[in-house]
């Protein structure tokens, strides 16, 4: 005779954070005319503040999206981290950046 679970096997961080959801922000990025061809001089600046938000805890991941290069996504622990690294960010004051919003993102599965 086989056993048949009733329940399935899941590890309890991920029930939990299921159940009471754990909060994440998006940072878009909507980039303008040539920007690859633009960000070299702002690069380095771009880099070193993402870098410090990663060394602080609050830049999870970030990237530019592919075929067509088009925008970005940064990954933030806090909303406010989001905004503040959008606000300080060279490619958004040097205007290669023609807007960007910060979405709350209720992940299930850290």
């Amino acid at each position: 005779m086989v056993s048949i679970p009733t329940q399935p096997d899941i590890q309890p961080d991920i029930v939990q954070a299921s159940i009471l959801g754990v909060m994440h922000y998006l940072l878009f990025y909507e980039v303008g005319e040539a920007y690859v061809e633009r960000r070299a001089p702002f690069r380095s600046g771009h880099l070193a503040l993402a870098r410090e938000a990663y060394d602080r805890g609050d830049l999870i991941l970030a990237g530019a999206l592919a075929d067509p290069v088009d925008g970005a996504v940064l990954l933030f622990r806090k909303a406010d981290a989001a905004e503040a690294f959008a606000q300080a960010d060279p490619y958004v004051s040097n205007g290669l950046i023609k807007s960007w919003r910060v979405r709350a993102w209720n992940t299930v599965i850290p």
